[in-house]
């Protein structure tokens, strides 16, 4: 039972994120937006596209690593990437955001994803 669901929470995760890389390649306004930080009209294309690329890759690396690698490398990868939704947490604080998106979706973000490597831990 834990190896579907450890499986299952890191592939959900890594499918979500390359979303959101694809989101902002594709709509970065409503992107930035749903981040919790607006984009200025006119502004912030490239790196609202940045952002798009980094996270799609990011996702797809979570993919190849569980594919090709393990739970192990997996997990180390979940648990190093779990920074970036810390740091998207004090972006959203420090830049105008709100406390609900900052903690309600990036804060939150980071624990499911730290619950992740945990559970791939736990069956590597």
């Amino acid at each position: 039972m834990l190896t579907p669901t450890a499986y299952g929470l890191a592939v959900l995760l890594d499918v979500f994120i390359v979303f959101i890389g694809a989101r902002f390649l594709f709509a970065p306004r409503a992107a930035a937006a749903g981040y919790g930080v607006a984009a200025k009209p006119g502004g912030d294309r490239a790196y609202l596209t940045i952002k798009g690329l980094r996270d799609g890759t990011s996702g797809l690396v979570g993919l190849a690593l569980l594919l090709f690698a393990g739970p192990a490398a997996a997990a180390w990868f979940a648990l190093v990437i779990a920074l970036v939704p810390l740091g998207d947490t004090v972006i959203v604080l420090r830049n105008g955001g709100t406390k609900a998106t900052a903690f309600g979706i990036h804060f939150a973000t980071a624990v499911v994803v730290l619950i992740s490597a945990a559970l791939l831990f736990a069956v590597a």
